[in-house]
């Protein structure tokens, strides 16, 4: 049976009870820090050798939606009424307002380490220590917004600049592509400073503290974050209809990409899924 994927703001305080719930105890059962993980595994930038499969790579988008669903399937063995939420950054775009309340993720970090100290997840409440790509320490930290050099979340014009965009991907396949969907909502830019961080990639830098870098996931808003974005490739698709996940066959031997990333028809690890698999989610969940 199809479930549904719910806009955090329109949450009723029972799901915003539940879903905090059943996170926790996928991360009391070790089965969270899996995932964080995993990410960190396959996180690989265009400067390192090896395939990309998560990032800076056409498949970012089908191995995120794969990601989500793992972590749905964790979460729904714990409580099956259970769906992750999305965060609409172009509406919700204050650090005062959803999801960043005392009975759901919690607020800001505190000014002298970013360290959380309200809602569920702060380290003092007692249920979400930092095991997985420790930098600051045992405790979540946020920055929203980035006090000492404030950047702006994405607007909705900067989200239609990528919804717009007719094709998946283009050739080279990486992060220094400047016209196709995948990279546009990802958010490689060219450029100095914030301007080089677009759609996606920006959100992680407003939130800062753990949701930079690899183990991004430490933070609950990642989960929130990735349904919002993968409802925008659903979004994307509906627009361009037959527009398909590209590159349709892999580079050839002598292509920089050879092996280096995943055509519409190979998997994608660490699962037994191709891209081609993924693009047509409409039998699992769909978007209200």
């Amino acid at each position: 049976m199809t479930y549904t994927r719910k806009n955090v703001s329109t949450l009723t305080s029972g799901e915003k009870r539940r879903f905090v719930n059943a996170m926790l105890e996928v991360k009391r059962r070790g089965e969270y820090d899996e995932f964080v993980r995993t990410h960190i595994e396959h996180y690989t930038s265009d400067g390192e050798k090896g395939l990309r499969a998560a990032h800076m790579t056409p498949s970012f988008l089908p191995w995120h939606r794969r990601f989500l669903l793992e972590l749905e399937k964790a979460l729904r063995r714990v409580d099956s009424s259970v769906s992750v939420p999305y965060w609409d950054w172009t509406r919700d775009r204050t650090a005062a307002s959803t999801p960043w309340t005392a009975d759901l993720l919690g607020g800001n970090g505190r000014r002298t380490d970013h360290r959380v100290t309200t809602g569920p997840f702060a380290y003092a409440a007692g249920h979400w220590t930092i095991k997985e790509g420790v930098t600051d320490g045992k405790f979540l930290t946020r920055d929203l917004g980035r006090a000492r050099a404030p950047i702006a979340l994405p607007t909705r014009s900067e989200l239609e600049s990528a919804l717009s965009e007719r094709v998946y991907d283009v050739s080279p396949w990486n992060s220094t592509v400047t016209k196709g969907f995948r990279n546009k909502l990802e958010g490689w830019g060219t450029g100095r400073g914030s301007v080089t961080w677009r759609n996606h990639n920006r959100v992680h830098r407003w939130v800062g503290g753990a949701m930079v870098g690899g183990a991004s996931v430490n933070d609950p808003v990642f989960w929130l974050h990735h349904a919002f974005v993968d409802l925008q490739w659903t979004r994307w698709q509906a627009r361009h209809k037959g527009a398909r996940y590209l590159p349709a066959k892999p580079p050839g031997v002598g292509d920089e990409q050879h092996g280096r990333i995943v055509a519409r028809h190979e998997k994608m690890p660490p699962w037994d899924v191709t891209p081609d698999q993924m693009e047509d989610v409409s039998r699992i969940y769909r978007y209200v």
